[in-house]
């Protein structure tokens, strides 16, 4: 196991001002010197165990509070953009990216935008987009692009909404109480809502109806899509403002863009209704996280449990940090959230090593695999294909592979691991993040260079790519 320094001396000055101390009272509480703590707060000194120890027991904290995983997504989203060609006069070492990510986030995600617009505009470019023909300027992201960094940096957990379905949920007696009745009947008690088939032509999910106060759903959908929309239409109905609160104040670029994410925060609140945080925490301990049996026990898909586990991040009660995404057969990720080390590409296609590609061959089937990243961090990955239709023969079908996992250390609150060689590291299958930035120089399945490697063509030899990695 890699012993990692821990560098967090931003979230160690947060901690000291939010109780109002000085260096020198702050440093005398955890029986520390005045210049140790100065140099811990401003990263020139890690942070040791028995300091973490320290505040732990002063301060009534977690030491998982202290977990690096904001400053992971960061770093790696931060590390993404500076191997651009764009940067190449100037390439920031490891530990200087550590430091901005750590000491000025706010630095770093600034740096990350201008990195989106320019990248939107050169591409805008390329294809001579008509926008150009208008002398349209910077290129503003899109609103979804927008919205999906907003939960990606926030972690995926909003405090708020998760502790109102929380309450809610033990309100309604879910999970033992079988949410596909419990939620219609709180409709019609609470909001006079009644619930109603939807015709087969209208080919939707869900339709209210605010004058007639009725709920319309697809009654070819599964139970559990049928039992979350009724939790999106509470969550409508009595989060409404809180909703808009955390919407309008993320700092979106577009109204558009607000009520995305409206859509989105709502989208949470029904999954925490239906998986409620405390509950799943104890039943995917119990458990192992096997997504079969959690998804019986909560009325669910595997999808919804499988997103909802990655969204295990609450101060002091921490899940195990899991990685989810959702990939169709193009190869787009359409879903995609890390508690773990693994962040995804935010541009290009997945790693065609990674096994969610295999997940479309072999379908109702969970595959597992043992991988590493090129920073020598080991994953085991889970895999499974899903189809989303119903409505008849003529419906169209949605096919999609889920990809879920953590790293090795966490392998054994898995009963997938249970037969896996997870100590033999050869065992492992070398995977990356995307082509454009994975600088490993014998992958057989390369798509493209990485940016930052000077290419070497020999006309007399050929390996699997035409050329090597200077």
């Amino acid at each position: 196991m890699r012993n990692t320094k821990l560098f967090i001396g931003r979230k160690i000055r947060d901690l000291r001002e939010a109780n109002r101390l000085a260096q020198a009272a702050f440093a005398e509480r955890i029986g520390i010197s005045t210049s140790y703590l100065n140099q811990i707060e401003n990263n020139q000194r890690s942070v040791s165990a028995a300091v973490l120890l320290a505040l732990a027991e002063t301060f009534r904290i977690e030491i998982s509070d202290f977990s690096s995983g904001e400053s992971d997504r960061l770093l790696s989203a931060l590390s993404e953009a500076v191997t651009d060609p764009l940067f190449e006069n100037f390439k920031p070492s490891l530990q200087e990216m550590k430091l901005v990510t750590q000491n000025a986030p706010g630095f770093a995600h600034a740096l990350i935008t201008a990195h989106q617009a320019y990248r939107r505009n050169s591409e805008q470019l390329a294809s001579f987009d008509d926008t150009i023909g208008r002398g349209a300027g910077v290129a503003e992201p899109s609103a979804y692009e927008e919205v999906r960094d907003f939960f990606h940096f926030v972690d995926n957990y909003i405090h708020e909404l998760d502790i109102a379905a929380e309450e809610l949920a033990a309100k309604l007696g879910i999970p033992d109480r079988d949410p596909s009745a419990a939620l219609p009947d709180y409709l019609e008690r609470q909001h006079g809502v009644t619930t109603a088939r939807a015709a087969p032509e209208e080919n939707l999910l869900r339709r209210f109806d605010p004058v007639r106060r009725t709920l319309h759903l697809n009654p070819f959908s599964p139970v559990s899509t049928r039992s979350f929309q009724a939790a999106f239409q509470i969550g409508e109905l009595e989060m409404a403002e809180t909703i808009a609160t955390i919407a309008e104040n993320a700092g979106f670029h577009s109204g558009e863009a607000v009520e995305i994410c409206r859509i989105g925060l709502a989208n949470y609140f029904a999954g925490a209704l239906m998986m409620p945080y405390e509950a799943l925490l104890a039943s995917a301990r119990e458990l192992r996280h096997d997504l079969d049996l959690l998804a019986s026990r909560f009325g669910a898909s595997v999808e919804q449990i499988a997103h909802r586990l990655s969204t295990m991040q609450r101060p002091g009660r921490k899940g195990v940090p899991i990685f989810f995404a959702r990939i169709d057969r193009a190869g787009n990720i359409t879903k995609r959230h890390s508690a773990a080390k693994l962040q995804f590409a935010r541009f290009g296609a997945a790693c065609p090593l990674w096994n969610v590609h295999q997940a479309f061959e072999t379908p109702g089937r969970i595959i597992r695999q043992l991988a590493e990243t090129p920073d020598g961090v080991r994953y085991l990955c889970l895999a499974t294909e899903i189809s989303k239709g119903g409505g008849g023969f003529r419906a169209p079908q949605r096919r999609y592979a889920i990809a879920v996992g953590c790293e090795v250390t966490h392998a054994g609150d898995f009963v997938y691991a249970d037969d896996l060689d997870i100590a033999n590291r050869a065992g492992f299958d070398p995977i990356g993040i995307s082509c454009r930035i994975c600088e490993r120089p014998n992958c057989a399945q390369r798509a493209v260079p990485p940016l930052k490697r000077r290419l070497v063509v020999d006309h007399n030899h050929r390996g699997a790519v035409p050329y090597r990695l200077d």
